[in-house]
């Protein structure tokens, strides 16, 4: 992905509200005073299944899509007659055993406009799609080392792994009984404490309706592991000095400082890794004074990393943002890639750089998956 900016992500206009625990499901609710105005988000949503999108001449993206949202903008951007034009399901040959029976649809353009004051897009697969397409292209350069299948394909085919939320253990049951709360505009999903998701709208009615396409989205592979292995967490308790309560203003006023007290705390903490951290960012659709855009991180090893897609408004404030988690596996990968493309994809000033011979970095390109990459010997 070719980076035209760069990006912090600003929570400013939204409230961390106490979180909500169920079992290793920590919840913690994002709230707006007031609806960012101009955008609205809808959504349609298909059973499950596989949906191709074309990005390219011959080229082809193939995924689980479970639904799909459309962003209307404009004074008047509601809910009347809003569609997303996607559905999923993959055949084979009819004579065939069918192994996956579910309906297909091609898409044209990860983002497509539907109408004059309405866009099309698929939900985090415009982050992904970023992701899978980080340095695609292979060497730039013809070193010896290269195959001549890295020359002329690059990394084609490019394949990462997800899981289903419905997979992810408790979370179906952690949105079916958690409260949605006045004004509630985002969440963040946690498992075992370890931040999985990121997930904002414009509007509290947008959010009413986009709430269950959680377990419809996607999850790597950390999330999974960490919800089926770990015992549950610690709910949020406020812890009020009795002492100094002597009217009901004064139990507002405690009651509120602890509120924020947990804010700042998770804030600073606990989202810490999704917040204080600078992303390169590719604008993919500008709308009204709106901007769509993906981003990714720095790709720092046994560190927090995310992917994501936001929409901004004008003033710079957060409309819409989903992100989604890498496994450990994955930031290797973009971290090998984005240091190969920076010595111009010469394996040995690569190597060095890691403080490796050029046979012990080849050994751990392949470890990463890109053996196909090298010529053999």
């Amino acid at each position: 992905m070719t980076a035209t900016g760069t990006l912090r992500l600003d929570l400013a206009g939204l409230t961390t509200r106490p979180s909500q625990v169920w079992g290793g499901i920590r919840l913690v609710p994002l709230v707006r005073a007031e609806p960012l105005p101009g955008l609205r988000l809808h959504a349609e949503l298909y059973g499950d299944g596989i949906g191709v999108v074309t990005v390219g001449p011959r080229t082809t993206y193939t995924s689980y899509i479970p639904h799909g949202f459309v962003a209307d903008w404009g004074a008047d951007s509601g809910h009347a007659g809003a569609a997303a034009a996607y559905g999923t399901q993959l055949r084979g040959d009819r004579d065939a055993e069918p192994v996956i029976a579910m309906p297909l649809r091609i898409h044209r353009r990860m983002a497509r406009r539907e109408a004059k004051h309405r866009l099309r897009f698929l939900p985090l697969h415009l982050a992904l799609d970023g992701y899978l397409a980080l340095h695609f292209g292979g060497p730039t350069i013809a070193w010896e080392e290269w195959s001549q299948r890295a020359l002329r394909q690059g990394l084609s085919p490019r394949v990462e792994e997800a899981y289903i939320g419905v997979t992810v253990r408790g979370l179906g049951d952690a949105l079916k009984v958690f409260e949605i709360h006045p004004g509630q505009c985002g969440v963040l999903l946690y498992t075992a404490d370890a931040l999985a998701a990121a997930f904002v709208v414009p509007h509290p009615e947008d959010y009413r309706a986009l709430h269950a396409t959680l377990v419809q989205d996607l999850y790597g592979e950390l999330i999974y592991q960490y919800a089926l292995l770990s015992a549950a967490v610690p709910d949020f308790v406020p812890r009020i000095d009795e002492t100094r309560v002597r009217t009901t203003a004064d139990l507002r006023a405690a009651v509120a400082a602890e509120q924020r007290a947990w804010a700042e705390f998770h804030d600073g903490t606990m989202a810490a890794g999704l917040l204080n951290t600078e992303y390169a960012t590719r604008k993919v659709y500008r709308a009204g004074g709106f901007t769509l855009s993906r981003f990714i991180p720095a790709f720092r090893p046994r560190e927090e990393n995310h992917i994501g897609e936001v929409i901004t408004a004008a003033d710079g404030r957060l409309a819409y943002l989903k992100t989604f988690r890498l496994s450990e596996t994955q930031i290797r990968r973009g971290h090998l890639l984005e240091r190969l493309a920076a010595h111009d994809w010469h394996l040995g000033r690569t190597a060095e750089e890691f403080g490796l011979d050029e046979r012990e970095f080849a050994s751990r390109l392949r470890a990463a998956g890109f053996g196909s990459l090298l010529r053999q010997g």
